[in-house]
């Protein structure tokens, strides 16, 4: 599968669930990266106008998950999300917030990644640590 089609099924997989609800678009793979896109508006904001640290972290998962969907062979496995830390550095109240996840460790049956939440001027909003598994299907 080419970049270009493993772009395309991500966004396709992604209708009627959380990314869709949070409007997480996937927009470039790389040899080893994802990168998605949120709009930071009052959808995801806490009270007080900023962005929430969960919707950031529902950003880093959905991107990391999906990274190991499209460098894995999902025909065989599962995958699943087992622990995730974030630590959150800048407010951002509008605008886009951008999650690059790039593999630390890809190994067959776990998966560890750092995702980079960035603003448009690519300041450090956020940096998070995930590890997936790979869960073998029954047949």
């Amino acid at each position: 599968m080419t970049k270009e089609e493993m772009l395309e099924l991500s966004k396709k997989v992604c209708k009627n669930t959380l990314m869709e609800t949070l409007e997480i678009e996937f927009t470039e793979i790389g040899d080893d990266y994802l990168i998605a896109k949120m709009p930071v508006t009052s959808r995801v904001h806490q009270p007080d106008g900023v962005l929430h640290g969960g919707a950031s972290v529902a950003l880093a998962e959905s991107v990391g998950s999906m990274a190991s969907y499209v460098f894995l062979d999902t025909e065989k496995f599962y995958i699943r999300g087992i622990e995730i830390s974030a630590n959150h550095l800048k407010s951002i109240s509008e605008g886009v917030v951008f999650a690059r996840a790039s593999f630390i460790h890809k190994g067959r049956t776990t998966q560890l990644f750092e995702i980079r939440i960035t603003d448009e001027d690519q300041n450090l909003i956020s940096i998070v640590k995930l590890t997936t598994i790979a869960l073998p299907k029954k047949n």
